[in-house]
């Protein structure tokens, strides 16, 4: 990858240089004056000011940092390691597809790497992609991560292949709740699959990867009948709506005894899982660290649009016949069917790769 050895080679204890203070929101504590140039500099020449490839691999990024920490084996958790230590974490079979994300963010964290550390940076810019995207939640952020000491530990990044089980407990290891963990699956709301069927990079796990809504949960649950491309790939099953690809983690999930109903409850519960999955995501971007070494400096983050004109609904075709009704207590509510014909959904485009020489 482009910037793998440039990243490498960064000085592992990288000093907090504070910029000249800028303009401020009358709530934003006066350390953190220094990110307002960075995130403009983000939100408009990384991001785009779209909710695209590149806001969601920031987002994405977020996750498979944090989770690297374990009770038993160690790790740094979000501390930016696999900035620092991308040739060890790179390898691992969870993180493929990521070395596309850390060429399109690693020439902004070098821009910005005396400012900030990488695990600041990671954190940072995952809340920033999601002012990107319509219904997502304003996250929080917090400054003052230390440099990464260490890559991450093996396999400790959830794969889609993996049973509901062995998912729940790497999560619980690290005191996450079930609910917690469904939470924090609505990032699929706006994200897609580069490397589970390579042939189809940019496919969309929903039919709205630009909009934060609560379609995962909905289509997620309808009896799937296709590939989006070929079949046969591990950590995927058939999906209902043409273009869209469905994991096999969140099928098993959505379907689990001891997560559907949260599931279900989210499919028509926008505002609650817009909280709980901000939630989460602050408390997933702070394992790992001593918080009362850190600053609140969620005040830079702007808020996203909102969510406007949205009604869960049955994509075309398809109705209450079509739900694999998962949830022991409670039924499946009859949502209305969104008119036209069957959809096929348009892969996500793809952030520019630019020149590689």
């Amino acid at each position: 990858m482009v910037f793998q050895k440039a990243l490498s080679a960064l000085v592992l204890a990288l000093p907090i240089v504070l910029g000249l203070p800028s303009k401020r929101a009358t709530d934003l504590n006066p350390r953190c004056e220094f990110l307002v140039p960075i995130a403009k500099d983000l939100l408009e020449n990384l991001f785009d000011n779209e909710c695209g490839d590149a806001a969601h691999g920031a987002l994405r990024l977020i996750f498979h940092d944090a989770i690297g920490i374990s009770p038993t084996v160690g790790g740094g958790g979000a501390d930016g390691s696999i900035f620092v230590f991308n040739e060890t974490e790179l390898a691992f079979p969870a993180n493929d597809g990521l070395d596309d994300v850390l060429d399109d963010v690693g020439p902004f964290f070098l821009k910005h790497s005396n400012a900030l550390t990488p695990g600041d940076f990671i954190q940072f810019a995952g809340a920033l992609s999601l002012a990107q995207c319509a219904g997502a939640p304003r996250v929080q952020f917090a400054l003052g991560r230390p440099p990464p000491r260490a890559a991450s530990p093996p396999d400790l990044v959830p794969e889609p292949f993996d049973s509901a089980t062995k998912i729940l407990e790497r999560f619980a290891s690290v005191g996450f709740s079930p609910q917690e963990v469904i939470s924090l699956l609505s990032s699929h709301s706006i994200a897609g699959a580069d490397t589970v069927d390579p042939t189809i990079p940019g496919t969309p796990f929903d039919s709205t990867p630009s909009v934060y809504d609560t379609n995962i949960f909905i289509e997620v649950l309808l009896k799937g009948f296709l590939f989006p491309g070929t079949s046969g790939n591990q950590g995927e099953v058939m999906s209902a709506i043409n273009g869209t690809l469905r994991l096999q983690s969140d099928s098993e999930l959505a379907r689990d005894s001891r997560t559907a109903c949260f599931w279900q409850e989210f499919a028509t519960n926008h505002a609650a899982v817009q909280k709980q999955f901000g939630d989460a995501v602050f408390k997933m971007s702070l394992l790992g660290q001593n918080t009362r070494d850190m600053i609140d400096c969620s005040a830079v983050i702007p808020q996203p649009p909102a969510l406007t004109n949205f009604v869960p609904s049955f994509p075309p075709g398809q109705s209450l016949t079509d739900v694999q009704q998962s949830c022991a207590t409670t039924q499946f509510p009859n949502l209305p069917v969104l008119p036209g014909p069957p959809l096929v959904v348009p892969p996500i485009p793809q952030a520019d790769d630019g020149d590689d020489s």
